[in-house]
């Protein structure tokens, strides 16, 4: 086999959360319009970008409760592009086919339904569940001349996660981070990052972003060798709970190893099973090591989410959510155990293994 090589995937950079109420709408179309041009998606692009997240917007804004829109910029191999994921607590839509029909549009909105809205995006996916809720998640990148993408589209990653502040704050002290490692003649391996750095707001957002340099910098690609880079860079900031997991799809085996209240599952269609973590607080005292191995479960998912969000939730209660990309898990996991007292966040990772 040839040398590794370690590449990222698409990088995600949340730009801003949007609760719902009276200037949702408004408030996320121009901040997205905004994004867009600042990206370089041209001004026809951002107009389509805006009239998209008004319509999803709206749509929350009229139907859902307790719901709220995530604006993103994402990048892969020097392009940029923006997304954004609407997350909402109820009703759900009974006929997810119908709704994404030409000409149906919720009351209130610009009339270009939710089908336009997925034929605008370079991504869509959509999950919604009768009684429970719904996710949405669209993705934009720049056009040609003759309406073509100008650069190949990535598409969902097999990889992604939500953060989302305390009530109050702007910062998430929360951050995820992945890696993805290729050798000749094998399936890339994974490895992922999550840290929830203590407390809130910009001291606890100051300990995360110290990990994420250091997860990126090591070159020890084993979850102890992360941690261990990791701790030191966390010394003369509050300190994290830190988790890392390395997926070997070839090997059919994840490896794990964690300090701290962050929560691992590995996710199958009928249950879920832990994944332990030590206690301790990387940074400041971080006890002895231990890297646990699991074998992966055929079309499942591995999740991984801070004490931001409660371990009461049931993907088995949500039919048909490991179809749909890790972003849609994401959200929908954000949805049913996030809490407003704290900064949360989740990372999934989904495959064929």
């Amino acid at each position: 086999m040839g040398t590794v090589n370690t590449t990222t995937v698409v990088h995600v950079e949340d730009v801003a959360w949007f609760r719902d109420g009276a200037s949702l709408a408004s408030a996320a179309r121009g901040a997205a319009a905004t994004l867009a041009r600042r990206l370089g998606l041209g001004e026809h692009r951002s107009a389509e970008v805006a009239l998209a997240v008004t319509e999803a917007a709206t749509n929350v804004q009229r139907h859902a409760e307790d719901g709220a829109l995530l604006l993103r910029a994402v990048r892969s191999d020097g392009a940029a592009g923006v997304e954004f994921v609407t997350v909402d607590s109820g009703p759900g839509m009974t006929d997810v086919s119908a709704a994404l029909s030409d000409g149906t549009s919720s009351a209130g909105t610009l009339g270009i339904g939710l089908g336009a809205v997925s034929r605008l995006a370079d991504h869509f996916d959509l999950h919604s569940v009768p009684g429970r809720g719904t996710v949405m998640t669209a993705q934009f990148w720049p056009r040609t001349g003759d309406g073509r993408a100008a650069v190949p589209v990535p598409g969902a990653s097999p990889v992604d996660g939500v953060t989302r502040p305390i009530s109050g704050e702007s910062v998430c002290g929360d951050a995820w981070a992945v890696r993805t490692l290729t050798v000749e003649g094998a399936r890339p391996v994974v490895l992922l990052m999550l840290c929830d750095g203590l407390g809130h707001g910009p001291l606890a957002a100051r300990a995360s972003q110290a990990a994420v340099k250091a997860f990126h910098e090591t070159r020890d690609l084993s979850p102890e060798g992360v941690l261990n880079a990791v701790h030191p860079s966390l010394r003369g900031t509050r300190g994290g709970a830190v988790a890392v997991a390395r997926i070997e799809p070839d090997a059919g085996r994840v490896l794990y190893c964690g300090i701290g209240n962050v929560s691992g599952f590995l996710l199958a269609d009928d249950g879920r099973r832990a994944l332990l973590s030590a206690p301790g607080i990387v940074g400041s005292h971080m006890r002895r090591l231990r890297t646990f191995e699991e074998p992966l479960p055929v079309h499942g998912a591995l999740v991984m989410h801070s004490d931001g969000l409660t371990e009461r939730w049931d993907h088995t209660a949500l039919p048909g959510l490991l179809h749909h990309s890790p972003l849609v898990v994401a959200g929908h996991l954000l949805r049913e155990a996030g809490v407003r007292r704290d900064d949360a966040g989740v990372v999934v990772v989904k495959g064929a293994w």
